[in-house]
């Protein structure tokens, strides 16, 4: 026990140590400290970006599902996240355009001066934060569970010494700390859990064999609709949609977009991306799957453990904590991200319309303090398994989808019709909330966003237009783009691969053969995205007396 401790000490004084080092670095300005002053590179901006969005959920969440649902999981995962990367180039370049000529660095300032609507603005900043802060919560959950089943701390001890750790580095060293420690973290993350599926299977004479056992006790867990019978097609069309309509709209990873150095950290991070998660999501989904042998018989709530409890079983002392800085590294790295884009929005969306004048430099740590303090009440009785905990809240964010690309894209949405839509879109995530609405065999997001998008082109149709606003041009002509609509669309529809539902049939490794078609489908992702990023960057034309208007808007 001395030796585990002594690692995961050490690792956490380590993070500490980079965000002193960051402060060294600071200029001593908000923007700086929120937005890294604008100036992430390409290698840097992929890191934050995957490490990020790689949350608890992708090794506590993934693994849980994976032990429940089996290896089907891991396509709608890794495929869907990296599709989404899409939006780095249609919403990330003109965001990042923007954020750069009028000065803004959170997603509200940019919708509230966009409109003009200061309600709209409030609106939105309210839906991110109600919607972020159970996402916020799943973090010290899983540091609890980590802490808990490898190193023996209590649950509540635990996730209270990550968020007092993470708070620390965080104040030092604002953005630039962040991203420093999640480059760390997130390299550490992947190597870590590829040495965990080795560890894990060891005993069981490899993956094929580990596997090829599995298969034996639970052939579900090879074939679609997975175990439980949960991934109806319909349902896994509608995660499909779920990740590419809410994570743009994460507010920490929305605030990446502000905090690129050019366009080319944005396409470089667009086209790695699904390389990423088509190597990373099959890791923590691979353990679950094979601690099935070890775990047999597991109560629903607690199929989230099963790594940390897999690996304190099989593990080594001094692996075992290792292991434990692997889950910590991917919780982390979420966590210090929602608490530094929530608290720039209080201070940006909140504190100075309100107060009519710039907030202290201290004003934005005390916010952090302040929500780190209130995930942790939010993660003391954990409501449910962190997938249902992930579909509520996501499907929330998803609602703001359709208003943010209205904002850039057409320019005849109104601050009325967007207010109208946000409001509407959370009433139905509501009535689904209360198993009130017909799930139509899918997910409540898919009517969700549907109609949230038609309640916004009517209300918009319907309410007077202020002024014309700069709305975004893609380079060439139009109908450039409605053929890279058709392939994107297509390749869409190719991940979802309806007619191998029932198939579990195994290939290398003793993994179902879908799993490397998909696994080949990330590939020609990246491949069809790098063709995207050479069409050119998207702009922003200047408009006519706007600058000023957004200026005083969004100040």
């Amino acid at each position: 026990m001395p030796v585990t401790v002594l690692i995961v000490a050490a690792y956490l004084m380590l993070l500490v140590g980079l965000g002193w080092l960051a402060r060294r670095r600071a200029r001593g300005s908000s923007e700086d400290y929120f937005v890294a002053s604008r100036t992430l590179s390409p290698w840097l901006l992929l890191l934050t970006m995957a490490a990020t969005n790689f949350s608890a959920f992708t090794v506590f969440g993934f693994s849980g599902a994976g032990w429940r649902i089996g290896y089907g999981f891991y396509p709608v995962m890794a495929f869907g996240t990296g599709f989404m990367a899409v939006s780095f180039y249609f919403i990330g370049i003109p965001v990042w355009r923007l954020g750069r000529r009028y000065g803004f660095y959170t997603p509200p300032e940019l919708i509230g001066a966009r409109f003009g609507s200061r309600t709209l603005r409030l609106l939105f900043f309210l839906v991110m934060v109600v919607f972020t802060l159970p996402y916020l919560a799943m973090q010290p959950m899983a540091a609890g569970y980590a802490l808990e089943s490898l190193l023996g701390i209590p649950y509540v001890a635990g996730a209270a010494v990550i968020t007092v750790v993470m708070l620390a580095y965080t104040s030092l060293g604002g953005l630039r700390g962040v991203v420093w420690t999640d480059a760390l973290q997130g390299g550490l993350m992947l190597l870590l859990l590829l040495l965990a599926v080795a560890v894990a299977v060891a005993p069981y004479g490899g993956l094929a064999e580990a596997n090829r056992q599995v298969f034996l006790q639970w052939p579900g867990l090879f074939a679609r609709p997975g175990g439980g019978g949960e991934l109806t097609v319909g349902i896994w069309l509608g995660y499909l949609l779920l990740w590419l309509w809410c994570d743009p709209m994460f507010p920490q990873l929305f605030q990446r977009f502000f905090a690129a150095g050019s366009v080319r950290s944005l396409n470089v991070s667009m086209v790695l991306y699904p390389v990423l998660t088509g190597i990373l999501f099959l890791l923590p989904v691979t353990l679950g799957v094979v601690g099935r042998l070890t775990f047999p018989d597991l109560a629903a709530g607690h199929s989230d453990r099963i790594v940390p409890m897999l690996l304190a079983r099989v593990a080594p002392g001094a692996l075992e904590a290792l292991f434990a800085t692997a889950a910590m590294a991917a919780l982390m790295s979420t966590l210090d991200s929602q608490l530094l884009t929530l608290s720039s929005m209080f201070t940006r969306d909140l504190y100075e319309p309100c107060a009519g004048r710039p907030a202290p430099p201290w004003l934005g740590k005390v916010f952090v303090a302040a929500l780190a303090a209130g995930g942790l009440v939010l993660a003391w009785r954990p409501p449910a398994t962190f997938l249902a905990i992930a579909t509520q809240a996501f499907t929330g964010l998803a609602v703001l989808l359709p208003v943010a690309v209205a904002s850039l894209y057409w320019r005849r949405a109104t601050a009325a019709g967007a207010v109208a839509a946000i409001v509407t879109g959370q009433l139905m995530v509501l009535g689904y909330y209360l198993e009130i609405l017909p799930d139509w065999g899918t997910l409540p997001v898919v009517p969700v966003v549907a109609v949230t998008t038609v309640v916004l082109v009517l209300g918009s149709l319907l309410t007077p237009q202020r002024q014309r606003q700069p709305v975004v041009r893609l380079p060439g002509g139009r109908a450039r783009w409605w053929l890279w609509g058709v392939v994107l669309a297509g390749l869409f529809a190719l991940g979802t691969d309806f007619w191998a539902w029932g198939d579990a049939r195994t290939g290398w490794w003793g993994l179902p053969w879908w799993v490397w078609y998909h696994i080949v489908l990330n590939g020609v992702t990246a491949g069809l995205f790098w063709l995207l990023a050479r069409q050119g960057p998207v702009r922003v034309p200047p408009a006519q007396s706007v600058s000023t208007r957004i200026a005083a808007t969004g100040s």
